[in-house]
């Protein structure tokens, strides 16, 4: 099971109160993980990746034991932790301005 964080307000979309339980299966990437998010919630779809091109919307990162994946491929790998749910994937809503 893969433990996914989500920012307050896609918490607020999907109707979720805590972190979401996914089941991924192998290889569990970066893409496959959202792929599972969005095929469970579908209100997500579009918030985190654009719809067509399935690229990171800008002021979405993602995090993997303390570690910003935010600008690594689709296709990497998330680490071991986050596969035996020790750790979770954190996906934040960043923030921008002054």
């Amino acid at each position: 099971m893969i433990r996914v964080v989500l920012p307050f307000h896609l918490r607020t979309l999907a109707r979720l109160d805590d972190e979401v339980q996914l089941d991924v299966p192998p290889p569990v990437t970066i893409r496959s993980t959202l792929d599972a998010l969005e095929a469970r919630f579908p209100a997500l779809r579009g918030t985190i990746r654009e719809h067509g091109t399935l690229q990171r919307r800008p002021f979405i990162r993602f995090f993997a034991c303390k570690e910003d994946l935010s600008l690594d491929p689709p296709a990497t790998p998330l680490p071991a932790p986050i596969l035996d749910g020790t750790e979770p994937f954190i996906i934040v809503g960043a923030m921008a301005g002054g």
